[in-house]
């Protein structure tokens, strides 16, 4: 089978990367596509993904549109030249394509679609399939729509997939069993993040927390001069072993934010999306292993931060409550190789019998 993974986003990489080892294994080709983005390119280069680079992404919204067409066109000549059969991806592209082309466009996407309404809006139409979360099953795609007991976190985050690395407390210089805690802070440039708004007070987070910790601080973008000092140095595929130790995470970003929280890592995030993102309101609510905070709110989230850290047990309760989490939850690459793999039938098969999806625990 010839198959097409359009990336969009960092999380993207992780999400696919197990996918197409496994995939490449079982003598199938994977050809990947990707924006001029220098976080994914770092990202495919370390994991040893081979890709094709399709040109800048655009920061305006009329560029954005305007630059779209450019992308349709490119991910469309790729996938005649390379015979595709199936494209997937959080992907605009590959479902333009796939309507005037003759390959099968799958769309994985786990954040609520009105939160993500220039996505959703010119992709699901033209989408063979709608892939998300069960979380979502409430939302209206039609016989198109295909949910599974799980998050995109869990395609490489799941203990099948992913064993902590320890060695990394040495290059932090950390000791066993000192604190420290990870700061995430997010740029808000992605056309869903028009008029969003993250943790204001960075300093004052900072300065609260050196006071309990160890503090490393990573950035969507380049770090401002005053928090380089802060800022860790770790490669970014040991960054989930970082998340996996860590004290606490704080951010606001959502996906790391679920990454700590699947890794069992207690996770503040705090941003306009809180109470909007059903993967993340569940996590929070359902399993309580995140909390969630608004821009306005961040008075309360330092209440939280100090609750949470009287607690001298607190790695091992969250530890437990992922457990719970994990009981309840299937291993996503192990259902993505099955799903591609026997397509269309598997397709049947979930709507058949949607237990079946249990089997990839």
């Amino acid at each position: 089978m010839n198959i097409l993974i359009d990336i969009g986003h960092p999380g993207h990489v992780h999400l696919f990367k197990n996918f197409i080892k496994e995939m490449n294994k079982r003598n199938n080709k994977v050809v990947v596509t990707t924006k001029n983005q220098p976080t994914i390119i770092c990202l495919l280069n370390r994991c040893n993904i081979r890709y094709i680079n399709l040109g800048n992404k655009k920061d305006s919204l009329v560029l954005k549109a305007l630059s779209q067409i450019f992308f349709d066109y490119k991910v469309y000549n790729i996938a005649k030249k390379k015979k595709i059969d199936l494209a997937l991806g959080t992907s605009i592209s590959i479902t333009h394509a796939s309507k005037i082309s003759k390959f099968k466009s799958l769309v994985f996407n786990e954040d609520n679609a009105k939160e993500v309404p220039f996505f959703s809006k010119l992709s699901y139409p033209f989408a063979d399939f709608i892939i998300t979360p069960d979380c979502l099953r409430f939302e209206d795609h039609g016989k198109k729509h295909i949910t599974y007991p799980s998050y995109h976190e869990l395609a490489y985050l799941h203990p099948n997939n992913f064993k902590p690395d320890s060695s990394i407390l040495k290059d932090l210089r950390v000791k066993t069993n000192e604190r420290y805690f990870i700061i995430r802070f997010n740029l808000f440039k992605a056309h869903h993040d028009i008029g969003v708004k993250g943790i204001s007070n960075k300093k004052g987070l900072i300065n609260f927390l050196k006071r309990k910790g160890k503090v490393f601080v990573t950035t969507e973008g380049n770090i401002s001069e005053e928090f380089k000092k802060y800022q860790i140095k770790t490669p970014p595929e040991k960054m989930h072993s970082v998340l996996y130790y860590a004290t606490m995470f704080i951010g606001d970003s959502q996906t790391m934010t679920a990454e700590a929280a699947v890794l069992g890592t207690p996770a503040i995030r705090c941003n306009s999306f809180v109470g909007r993102l059903s993967y993340l309101e569940e996590l929070e609510c359902k399993y309580r292993l995140t909390y969630g905070f608004k821009p306005a709110e961040e008075e309360a989230m330092y209440i939280k931060i100090k609750e949470l850290l009287k607690n001298k047990n607190i790695k091992e309760e969250w530890q437990k409550r992922r457990q719970k989490m994990l009981s309840e939850k299937i291993d996503f690459t192990a259902f993505m190789v099955w799903l591609i793999e026997n397509y269309p039938e598997s397709i049947n098969i979930i709507k058949n019998n949607p237990d079946y999806q249990l089997n990839f625990k």
